[in-house]
């Protein structure tokens, strides 16, 4: 579980300070150009910074140990982190649109130069590596804080194309193309902000698993022939993982002992089987049998 925080707060660190040297290119070479499309993801690059901050906190917050106040933990910080990182970029994303659309309409005074092509270039390459090294976390760890940070910056490299290509035209005198690249670049923020925050909010809204994890759950009971009956199953996410709890009926004959190790012996399977469990509670009821 340390290793956990310790590897989701170094990659935060990482991605923070490859996000702030990249705003600081694509902010100064924006103003140079007056490009849309650069302006645009200067804009991403300061929700990327914001995101990378989150996270940091989000995980530090995340990775307190539970207490008196909290008895499940403190994991839902996560998600609540990630919400208002979702929020921002909304906010961003307004901005970046609106200054996009309206330079379609108003002549915008663009000038090219090399160090457009040379800024594109560095972004996509910075954030393929950042890519690579948050997803492997993301995966390891099933961090939402890692994955919407892998995600973005997975978008960052097919906006930053976009960027290149709209820099490569405008060479040419073709200019629209970076307004519309700049729109292109707002929508996109758009949706990646509604999935992260869509995801959050499944959480702190205490959504269920999946069907497919609980599917396994009564798999796994349904081995044991000793269980006639399961009733009232629900499940609380608990920060990246999962509280279950339902009721069985076994043999009303058996003693207290051995239907309680019934209930024992399936809480200790779940866990040990299924990752996104980590808290079985297991509510145990005699049932008659047929003489």
């Amino acid at each position: 579980m340390k290793q956990r925080y310790k590897d989701v707060k170094i990659a935060s660190i990482i991605g923070m300070l490859g996000n702030i040297f990249l705003l600081i290119i694509k902010g100064s070479i924006s103003i140079i150009t007056n490009s849309q499309a650069m302006l645009a993801d200067t804009f991403n690059s300061a929700s990327d910074i914001l995101s990378s901050i989150m996270t940091y906190i989000g995980n530090k917050i995340a990775s307190q140990p539970i207490d008196e106040d909290h008895n499940l933990g403190h994991g839902k910080a996560e998600y609540i982190y990630s919400l208002l990182i979702s929020i921002v970029m909304f906010i961003l994303a307004y901005k970046s649109l609106k200054s996009s659309i309206i330079s379609v309409f108003k002549r915008n005074n663009y000038h090219y130069s090399n160090y457009l092509l040379i800024v594109c270039l560095t972004t996509i390459i910075v954030k393929l590596l950042l890519y690579l090294y948050t997803n492997t976390i993301s995966k390891k760890y099933n961090n939402l804080l890692m994955k919407a940070n892998s995600k973005d910056h997975l978008n960052d490299t097919f906006i930053t194309s976009l960027n290149l290509s709209a820099a490569i035209l405008s060479r040419y005198n073709i200019f629209l193309v970076d307004s519309v690249v700049g729109i292109i670049i707002s929508t996109w923020i758009f949706i990646t902000a509604y999935t992260i925050f869509k995801e959050s909010y499944d959480i702190l809204m205490d959504k269920s698993i999946s069907i497919e994890t609980k599917n396994k759950v009564m798999s796994i009971i349904e081995k044991h022939d000793e269980v006639k009956k399961v009733i009232h199953f629900n499940s609380t996410p608990i920060g990246y993982r999962y509280q279950v709890s339902f009721s069985i009926f076994v043999d009303g004959n058996l003693s207290t002992f051995d239907s309680h190790d019934i209930a024992n012996n399936l809480e200790e399977e779940i866990i040990k089987e299924i990752d996104e469990i980590y808290l079985v509670v297991i509510h145990v009821n005699p049932c008659k049998t047929k003489k």
